[in-house]
């Protein structure tokens, strides 16, 4: 008995022996990789912060007409990539093809009236001359008169003429005085009519004129509004959310479908609020994108960082001011950079999880920009010869209705195509509504 109970105790003094063993040997094992997370963390580990709160963001920019109109033809849809220039929409241009010619014909007309009234001042100065020159015989004849009329005065008291001779030459002197005074009034009108056509000439030439110029205005807004039927692609990039069908009827500010440049999209990565204290502008950041995985590694830097949490500008903030209140940790959106040729072979699509890593080494940037940015954001040139090719429109019709330019039957070209003068592309086959 007293055996089998020694052999129970050395068993159980065995077992607490291994017990103990094990559990140093798991305690240092704790402990070393405790000492080994506090080296590396140390060493490396603080100089990066993390985050899988990361998303592709980009610009998407809507196509939306400037003026009203039915829908005739669709140039792209959804996937596919448009060069800036392209024609994407086409509205139906009869009505702004009809008022453009009727501009047109309004600033010939115009034209060709002002040179009428720079034409009549020649007119009228001639009249002035010819009303003056009737004045100066009529002075010639009232002295004539009343040279007579004195002579026959003197000899009427001598007995020499008659009486009814000596009437009849009052009569002629008042006759060739109210002349006088006819010519007079004829030359005072004749100036005011030159004064007259003056005030609406002086100080320009024809193609310079007020109502020309008016009309010339009209002109390039029906040539704008003409060639606003026609819908460019502002930018390079890949047709998204097409919602247009062939016929239908769109207002102004309508949106007709997006374009998105996906060579210049970029991520914002939420960090939280205590991640934000060593973050800089500047700094080196890789990234992963789900859509390719660990084996695609992405490159780019910090451009900045948010001026306010995402809450903030949420549709509803937050109201905190209540006694049930829970604190809730913030993030903040930070804008990473990416390399463009990294995106060339490896592209991103809007919205894409993206985990983000930022070297926090370097702390020696700044955390907001200080200085405005000294280019556009984004900019396009698909609009910039409108206007000038107004200005061509109305240069050939002046032209053609000047009084230095033959008077021909092709003078004033018809209304021209929206494509043609415009210099856009001709649009790919348009696409059929379904």
């Amino acid at each position: 008995m007293t055996t089998k109970t020694e052999a129970t105790d050395s068993t159980v003094a065995t077992n607490r022996a291994k017990r103990r063993k094990w559990l140093t040997a798991v305690a240092a094992l704790v402990a070393g990789g405790a000492v080994a997370y506090g080296g590396y963390f140390a060493v490396a580990g603080s100089r990066y912060e993390s985050t899988d709160n990361a998303y592709v963001q980009g610009n998407i920019v809507q196509i939306t007409p400037q003026v009203a109109g039915t829908v005739v033809a669709i140039g792209a849809d959804d996937t596919d990539f448009v060069k800036a220039g392209q024609d994407l929409v086409l509205l139906d241009a009869v009505d702004a093809q009809v008022a453009l010619e009727q501009a047109e014909a309004q600033l010939a007309q115009t034209v060709r009236e002002v040179r009428t009234l720079y034409a009549n001042n020649g007119t009228l100065a001639a009249q002035v001359k010819l009303r003056e020159a009737d004045v100066d015989k009529a002075r010639s004849d009232v002295a004539r008169a009343e040279d007579d009329a004195q002579r026959r005065t003197a000899l009427l008291r001598d007995g020499a003429v008659s009486k009814e001779e000596f009437n009849h030459t009052n009569a002629q002197l008042a006759s060739v005085r109210s002349s006088l005074v006819a010519a007079q009034a004829a030359l005072v009108a004749a100036r005011q009519q030159l004064a007259s056509n003056q005030a609406l000439t002086d100080g320009t030439t024809a193609e310079t004129h007020p109502s020309v110029l008016r009309a010339a205005a009209r002109v390039r807004e029906a040539f704008i509004a003409l060639h606003r039927t026609a819908l460019p692609a502002p930018v390079d990039g890949y047709v998204a959310k097409r919602g247009v069908q062939v016929g239908q009827r769109v207002s102004a500010g309508t949106p007709l479908m997006a374009v998105v440049p996906l060579r210049s999209v970029w991520v914002d990565a939420n960090f939280k609020e205590g991640q934000l204290q060593k973050l800089r502008i500047g700094q080196a950041a890789s990234l992963q994108a789900d859509f390719y995985g660990k084996k695609v590694e992405y490159h780019g830097k910090v451009a900045g960082l948010g001026a306010g949490t995402g809450s903030a500008f949420s549709l509803l903030p937050a109201q905190n001011a209540t006694g049930n209140w829970i604190k809730i940790v913030q993030r903040v959106p930070v804008r990473i950079e990416l390399q463009p040729e990294e995106l060339a072979a490896h592209p991103l699509r809007v919205g894409l999880s993206m985990d983000v890593t930022v070297d926090v080494h370097d702390a020696t940037g700044k955390t907001l920009a200080d200085a405005p940015r000294a280019h556009a954001v984004a900019s396009t040139a698909v609009f910039d010869d409108l206007l000038h090719n107004a200005d061509d429109r109305v240069r050939d019709i002046v032209a053609g209705n000047s009084a230095t330019h033959a008077p021909t039957a092709s003078a004033v070209p018809a209304a021209p195509d929206v494509r043609k003068v415009a210099g856009m592309p001709k649009p790919p086959a348009a696409v059929s509504a379904l």
